[in-house]
């Protein structure tokens, strides 16, 4: 299948909120959470802010609380207008702990169904990684998004097209032909010295991003006991009658009517206790994507769909003491994940489930329990540092 990628409207920002302050922003989040008002009058603080559908559904909104952090994504009013006024308000040691991003980004999502998933990962990437493009990488139950810097937008378009994508002005979108395979790009060679200019192939850029990760003594680890599930918020189609008054005028939907209230009961019980894991991504045209720790299922009843019974470990990567502008780490650590894992085992499947979160800062490698242990056993020694 080929990868279909669409730029999503709008300019969005990336907020870091350290988890000893979430607390003072949990209003902050519910409140982007759950919109009201309507954004096209001025009858609210939401009805200033943009980012909103006219069915109050969000252009884009990624929640993410992990052991390491709070991560948002979210437009840049909602940063702005509703983040930023609180922020300013906690004492100025605490406030200079929570950072939203001084640059906007720009969010695109990737159709690739039918590829496997950690080759997607890897080859989605690459072209950007290969470009000096820094990155985030957010997996969602449908789709896969990218953040990119906005000023960088014209060189995503650019690093696309030289890697075969064509751009379709019938779908707004750049289309692969064909699926741009890993196999077709130098890798798993870990010769090739550094240099100074843009890395020439993909077994480069690993050393770069390894080099750089041991220099910041980050290790990959993972939170005994911790087991995710990835699954959907079921959607309810609107009755006709529903939306119509007594008088058969059609009335004005709002975004609850789409959507099982008790999915929302849900997420507010969830973030009210600070959860150690829970991802919420909303996309305008996906139902509600959640990765989650298994522990919350309960408090969702039956409003969530799909593997429910599957079992996921995350492997973490705190990455506070790199740069945001730091380039080619999903690229690196998940191309060489699968390049280590298949030289283990040619015939292993752990990889055909890995995904990828991006968060403000940190990541995460996701795989099945099994895979996990392997991915982890194989990322390890790739983190020591080698003495001179």
């Amino acid at each position: 299948m080929s990868a279909q990628i669409s730029f999503i409207e709008g300019q969005f920002s990336l907020i870091h909120i350290p988890l000893d302050l979430y607390s003072s922003l949990l209003q902050s989040i519910l409140q982007v959470l759950l919109p009201h008002g309507d954004p096209t009058h001025q009858t609210s603080p939401e009805g200033l802010l943009q980012g909103l559908s006219l069915d109050h559904k969000h252009g884009f909104l990624n929640i993410s609380v992990t052991p390491t952090e709070c991560s948002i994504v979210c437009h840049t009013t909602w940063a702005q207008n509703v983040f930023a006024p609180v922020i300013a308000e906690l004492p100025k040691e605490r406030s200079r702990q929570v950072q939203i991003s001084k640059e906007s980004y720009i969010v695109f999502s990737v159709n690739s169904a039918g590829m496997e998933a950690g080759q997607r990962v890897m080859d989605l990437t690459a072209p950007l990684a290969m470009a000096g493009i820094p990155i985030f990488f957010i997996t969602t139950y449908y789709t896969d998004f990218i953040l990119v810097p906005s000023k960088d937008r014209q060189t995503v378009g650019s690093a696309l097209l030289a890697r075969g994508f064509e751009f379709s002005e019938n779908d707004s979108a750049y289309v692969a032909p064909t699926p741009t395979t890993h196999s077709r790009i130098p890798s798993t060679s870990s010769s090739d010295p550094p240099s100074t200019p843009p890395p020439t192939n993909v077994a480069e850029l690993q050393l770069r991003t390894f080099n750089q990760l041991k220099k910041r003594n980050v290790v990959p680890f993972v939170e005994p006991g911790l087991h995710l599930v990835q699954c959907s918020g079921k959607e309810i189609l609107p009755q006709d009658e529903y939306r119509n008054g007594m008088n058969g005028h059609a009335q004005q939907s709002s975004w609850m009517e789409n959507i099982d209230p008790r999915l929302y009961v849900g997420l507010v019980s969830a973030l009210a206790q600070r959860p150690k894991f829970l991802s919420l991504t909303l996309a305008q045209d996906d139902a509600p994507s959640l990765l989650l720790d298994k522990s919350l299922l309960q408090l969702f009843g039956n409003s969530i769909a799909g593997d429910t019974e599957g079992d996921l470990v995350p492997i973490f990567l705190d990455l506070s003491d790199l740069p945001l502008e730091s380039t080619g780490i999903v690229c690196g650590v998940a191309g060489k994940l699968v390049d280590e894992m298949r030289l283990q085992d040619p015939a292993a499947t752990h990889t055909s489930e890995l995904s990828y979160l991006s968060t403000a800062r940190a990541g995460a490698v996701i795989l099945g329990s099994e895979g996990s242990a392997r991915a982890l056993e194989a990322l390890l020694p790739l983190f020591e540092k080698v003495e001179h």
